[in-house]
């Protein structure tokens, strides 16, 4: 089995720490993978991260997970809300999957209510800022022993 994890983040997501951080916090990508990956590296998992803000490269990400990927952890950003082949690429992936939003998203727009993601994610944070990347990767770690 593998011991990687697959750390996905969607559109806009280059600009955590710059984009309204009164919305999202001061923190950015890199300071967020940097404490992912010393959190996987002492579980004795490895973390691969990847931000895009094409969504083919998601879905092509998602199919690599199939062959190498224990879990995925993955924020789609705006496509959680509209991408059904995000659902369906993350559909044909057997590994743990869980749905990460810094904000609350059920406190924001309506719109933002739905998440397409939720239909197949194993567990779902949002509302806890940057911590949620870390706690969902915490929960992996737990079930892959």
């Amino acid at each position: 089995m593998s011991r990687t994890v697959f750390l996905i983040n969607g559109p806009n997501l280059n600009l955590l720490g710059k984009r309204e951080p009164e919305i999202y916090g001061i923190e950015t990508l890199e300071d967020v993978t940097a404490r992912c990956t010393a959190l996987a590296q002492d579980a004795g998992l490895a973390l691969e991260a990847m931000q895009s803000n094409h969504e083919g490269a998601i879905i092509d990400m998602i199919h690599r997970a199939r062959n190498e990927a224990a879990a995925i952890i993955i924020n789609p950003g705006a496509f959680t809300h509209t991408s059904i082949a995000i659902l369906d690429a993350l559909n044909a992936y057997d590994g743990l999957v869980f749905e990460v939003h810094i904000s609350n998203v059920h406190k924001r727009e309506p719109f933002r209510h739905h998440s397409y993601v939720s239909a197949r994610a194993d567990g779902m944070l949002a509302g806890f800022g940057v911590q949620g990347y870390e706690l969902a990767l915490r929960r992996a770690i737990s079930l892959l022993g």
